[in-house]
């Protein structure tokens, strides 16, 4: 079913690389809870909408994709859904926000069903798509510092070094020297049997505690949106247009950046294209659409399944493993809890894998000015603006200007045309 012979993998390897991809984004079912219950959704009802968000698009990726790239609620996406919320000032409730995202979600599975997102891929060009790849490995890698607290803020430089004798830092040191002395040895699993190595530190330096173990999930408001009319009428009166097109928007860049920078890493790309892209592509929109019936904010394939990319993983077992094992998170809550509050067991992860990542910049053809400005865009702008979407944004205005002032108009895809001006009028009018 999974192919592995044919994609030159072992049970073992995707079974490894599914549990490197659940630790490094399982803090997601504690993260979006604590963000949208700031815009009044109950913290339970959040937990178990992420859960059945994650395992719904990750369990399609796996079975009908046969990709190794795990889909959950988006950060950044819950945000502004958050900020949609507050910023009404009591005149927009969490319910009617909810309808915005499930339109979205019904246009997105609608788009996904033709081959428009296929013809999306393949029409960015090689260079941006090396520059996606380049610029999600560097966003994950200041994601890791960052949680992580080897970076802080800064007033004036925006981050700094953080204080290195701080104990989260010491172990995020060294978690991330084990696991470099391992990969440097080339080591079987050296990404994981890191993460494992800087959990038992974490254990016997009291900085991991363990409160319970299981919990029984519930949803307490039960389905949310449901009604694509009533949904609909929300969105007209409270004239949430902006929003949809925003949650569109930002939603498509970002799964799709992500599948290409991680299907590049993986080797799963086949020339320009991606086999069972409309497959693949679903995942996300289905996921999206239940997941605001449920109550949770949009979804995306999540750049930290690069970690278990990088461990060996190449098919769905991986993705099925993921699932799996968020199904168990939902009843083993406090010990998810505890993991994910520990950034110190996943961050050496991330950084290493954002090393590897960012390789993909010696593909870019740096000779070639109106080739490799927008591609460096695309890597700059992503890490210093947290977001996969408006990297690609920047890189899809770029590139048709630069073509265009070269005389060399013609040669770009009109789609790319057609998402410059979309882009344009996102950055300009619309919250991002």
């Amino acid at each position: 079913m999974f192919q592995l012979k044919k994609n030159q993998t072992t049970v073992k390897t995707e079974l490894l690389a599914g549990m490197t991809t659940f630790l490094t984004m399982v803090y997601i079912v504690i993260v979006n809870p604590i963000i949208l219950s700031e815009a009044g959704v109950p913290f339970d009802q959040v937990f178990l909408a992420t859960i059945i968000a994650t395992v719904i698009g990750t369990l399609w990726m796996a079975l009908f994709a046969n990709y190794p790239i795990a889909i959950a609620p988006g950060m950044g996406l819950n945000a502004y859904f958050a900020s949609v919320v507050i910023g009404s000032n009591g005149q927009l409730d969490y319910l009617s926000a909810f309808s915005a995202v499930f339109i979205a979600g019904l246009i997105f599975v609608l788009l996904s069903m033709t081959s428009f997102r296929e013809k999306l891929i393949e029409g960015i060009p090689e260079n941006l798509k090396h520059g996606i790849t380049a610029g999600i490995g560097l966003f994950i890698a200041f994601i890791g510092m960052r949680l992580s607290g080897l970076v802080v803020p800064h007033e004036s430089n925006i981050v700094q070094l953080g204080e290195l004798t701080s104990p989260a830092v010491l172990l995020t040191l060294f978690g991330l020297l084990v696991t470099i002395i391992l990969m440097n040895r080339n080591v079987y699993g050296a990404i994981f049997i890191g993460m494992i190595a800087t959990g038992i530190v974490a254990f016997f330096t009291k900085q991991l505690h363990f409160d319970g173990v299981v919990k029984m999930p519930h949803l307490p408001e039960g389905i949310l949106v449901w009604n694509p009319v009533q949904a609909m009428e929300d969105v007209i009166s409270y004239g949430l247009y902006g929003v949809v097109l925003s949650f569109l928007l930002v939603t498509l860049f970002d799964t799709t950046g992500t599948m290409i920078g991680v299907a590049k890493q993986a080797g799963l790309m086949k020339g320009n294209s991606l086999p069972r892209a409309r497959h693949a592509l679903l995942a996300d929109s289905v996921a999206a659409t239940v997941g605001s019936m449920v109550g949770t904010s949009p979804t995306s394939a999540y750049v930290e399944s690069s970690s278990g990319v990088a461990v060996g993983g190449r098919t769905g077992l991986t993705t099925l493993t993921v699932a799996v094992l968020f199904i168990a998170a939902a009843f083993f809550s406090p010990i998810v809890s505890a993991l994910s509050g520990v950034a110190a067991i996943t961050a050496p992860a991330l950084i290493i894998v954002g090393s590897l990542m960012i390789g993909a910049v010696k593909n870019i053809d740096w000779d070639s000015f109106d080739e490799s400005f927008p591609a460096f865009l695309v890597i700059l702008t992503m890490p210093l603006t947290s977001s996969i979407a408006t990297g690609i944004a920047l890189g899809f205005i770029t590139y048709p200007l630069l073509k265009i002032t070269k005389g060399q108009g013609k040669s770009v895809p009109v789609l790319m045309y057609i998402f410059a001006v979309l882009f344009t009028y996102q950055l300009l009018f619309l919250p991002h």
